[in-house]
């Protein structure tokens, strides 16, 4: 990527990227047709880059570049290296969704259930939210709530192509921006470089630590110069989180106990329009709001709840079923890939594209409503 890392510009999406005809090195095109191959050798690889990087998209892709110097390699090397992957790509930088949109388009809508690459997100939109309710008044099924959205600062590129420099002057700009905040979002930043055991202890009892990345991000070489410019900030209550240069450049989090997703999403309004008047977002016309994973694309809203709904979870074919009527994605509580312990799910919003976060918000309510409902009933 030589001296474009460093780069900065604002991106117009919409056109295609300036530097994209530029041919790609010798040692990076070796790894690239290594990396096809493998991928094409792998008989029991079932990820989405495997399925759609067909040898026609791979040749008119291999020698493109966005601005920032990003290559197909950044695109798909976590996928190589990981034959498990469910999706297997991460885009580089914000450009990386228009250059390399012959890959990153088919993998979105089959992700996002039919999100075809002439649909266009629609606006931002959080709705009415005094219209989101308690799913559960009673108390007897939700145990927690938590809604999260991912966003990208605008003028940085994501992980892979960010300097020490740039990871630095985004933590300024984020703790600044977030130690200024008030009423019941007041809190403190913790930078991880140079955290005390005591704050650390601390914060991984109150399970808000975020570990280096996993294998996936680590190959898609979004750990670099770790824990430099890396953080959480929380208010005093905490019942809102942010995470800064995780996975994506800001995660933010409202969440409590019980099931009054009503004063969690509200929280979570408050807090992202708070900090888009400081910091702007990257958005993209047609994409959303834009992420280092395509999953979270859109409005990069996942509104869960850990729920117990013994019954049905007896059935796991019953329970499969009302969540998909709803697009709702069942988990174990451990996140992806869990099983459930005694009984109590983690059940989120699986659409985050095509819709509006207020809407996003609406299914997930309304499938909870639905389980509690069914549950009773057995």
């Amino acid at each position: 990527m030589g001296n474009l890392l460093g780069r900065k510009k604002s991106h117009n999406l919409s056109a295609p990227a300036e530097g994209s005809i530029t041919m790609v090195d010798d040692a990076t095109m070796r790894k690239l047709e290594a990396g096809f191959k493998k991928l094409q050798d792998a008989t029991d690889c079932k990820s989405l880059v495997k399925k759609y990087l067909t040898k026609e998209v791979f040749d008119s892709l291999k020698n493109k570049k966005t601005s920032f110097g990003s290559t197909l390699l950044d695109v798909i090397q976590s996928g190589v290296e990981n034959l498990d992957s469910g999706v297997g790509v991460y885009a580089p930088d914000a450009e990386a969704y228009t250059v390399f949109a012959d890959l990153f388009d088919p993998i979105i809508e089959d992700y996002h259930g039919g999100f075809k690459k002439t649909d266009k997100h629609p606006a931002k939109d959080f709705g009415d939210v005094n219209k989101v309710g308690n799913v559960d008044p009673e108390g007897e099924y939700v145990i927690s709530t938590r809604v999260r959205c991912g966003r990208s600062m605008q003028g940085y590129p994501f992980n892979p192509c960010l300097t020490e420099a740039q990871y630095k002057e985004m933590q300024d700009k984020v703790s600044g921006t977030l130690n200024n905040m008030e009423g019941e979002l007041k809190g403190k930043y913790y930078p991880l470089a140079g955290m005390t055991k005591d704050v650390q202890q601390k914060l991984i009892d109150d399970h808000f630590l975020f570990k280096e990345g996993d294998r996936f991000l680590q190959a898609a070489n979004a750990c670099r110069f770790w824990p430099t410019g890396r953080g959480i900030y929380h208010n005093d209550n905490k019942t809102f989180l942010v995470w800064c240069n995780e996975e994506d450049h800001l995660r933010i989090i409202s969440m409590q106990k019980g099931g009054d997703l009503g004063q969690v999403y509200r929280r979570l309004v408050t807090a992202a329009n708070d900090i888009e008047k400081r910091v702007p977002f990257s958005h993209h016309d047609r994409l959303g709001f834009l992420t280092f994973c395509p999953t979270n694309l859109g409005t990069t809203i996942r509104a869960s709840v850990h729920i117990k709904v013994p019954k049905l979870a007896a059935d796991k074919a019953k329970l499969e079923e009302v969540a998909a009527k709803y697009n709702l994605q069942v988990r174990g509580t451990r996140g992806e890939h869990t099983e459930a312990e005694g009984g109590v799910y983690d059940i989120s919003n699986k659409r985050r594209m095509g819709l509006t976060e207020y809407e996003a918000v609406k299914e997930m309510h309304d499938g909870i409503l639905e389980l509690i409902k069914i549950e009773k009933s057995l």
